[in-house]
């Protein structure tokens, strides 16, 4: 077998001027284009990782919010629970106070009315008891009790200083004896000289009737009136009554 070199050779000169057409014009643009692409693909997938990125933190914002949002929501409704339950327990509190002021109203009423009738009620005793008493100590009304009377009278006077007696029994006075009953014409000759000794001077004496005394002797003046009576001593017993019922 015989080789062509000449055919060889220019097949090796084909080859290379081949190879050199193919790195200069097409694996030069290609590996350019290539790199681009890289570059571009690299450049894309730093750009998403930066939104991933973002995203996530968005995301990550979210959740803080959405957490606070829920956080607030748990204080709004704790708060407006306690307020609530402060509300209930002072609805509470204040029913239990009108309802212990209420009770203690009515007890003060009822204590007050209870008083009222007690004293009503001991005033109409304490008013029948001295009419009874009345009642019964006028028939003992007598001479003997009507002498005890005038002694009576006569102690009253002398226990006035002298100025008030001579005052009493002053020139030109009038002064009045009043009886439950009228006096015999010596029983009132005596108590007529009796009442002038006791003052110390002779007045003109008027003797007068007044059942209403019960018994009693009473000695009156324009400015002048011994209480000396029955019915003097049952109405400062009244009074007296009256003033224990009141306390």
């Amino acid at each position: 077998m015989t080789v062509d070199w000449w055919t060889l050779g220019f097949q090796a000169v084909n080859v290379l001027v081949l190879v050199w057409l193919l790195g200069h014009f097409f694996w030069k643009p290609v590996s350019a284009m290539i790199e681009q692409r890289r570059v571009a693909a690299g450049q894309t997938l730093a750009d998403a990782e930066a939104q991933r990125a973002l995203a996530a933190a968005a995301l990550a914002d979210i959740a803080r919010t959405r957490a606070g949002f829920v956080e607030e929501r748990n204080t709004l409704l704790a708060d407006a629970h306690a307020a609530a339950e402060l509300a209930h327990t002072a609805r509470i509190e204040a029913a239990m106070q009108q309802a212990t002021d209420i009770e203690a109203r009515a007890h003060e009423a009822a204590a007050k009315e209870k008083a009222a009738a007690e004293s009503a009620w001991r005033g109409s005793a304490s008013a029948l008891a001295i009419d009874i008493a009345s009642r019964l100590c006028a028939p003992l009304a007598g001479p003997a009790l009507q002498a005890a009377f005038l002694v009576r009278l006569l102690d009253k006077l002398r226990a006035l200083s002298e100025a008030e007696r001579h005052g009493i029994a002053a020139a030109g006075v009038a002064l009045d004896v009043v009886s439950a009953a009228p006096l015999a014409a010596e029983d009132a000759d005596r108590a007529r000289q009796q009442i002038a000794e006791a003052l110390g001077a002779a007045p003109q004496f008027v003797f007068a009737v007044e059942p209403a005394l019960v018994a009693g002797l009473e000695l009156r003046g324009p400015h002048l009136l011994v209480s000396n009576s029955w019915r003097a001593d049952l109405q400062h017993i009244r009074s007296e009554l009256a003033h224990d019922i009141v306390a």
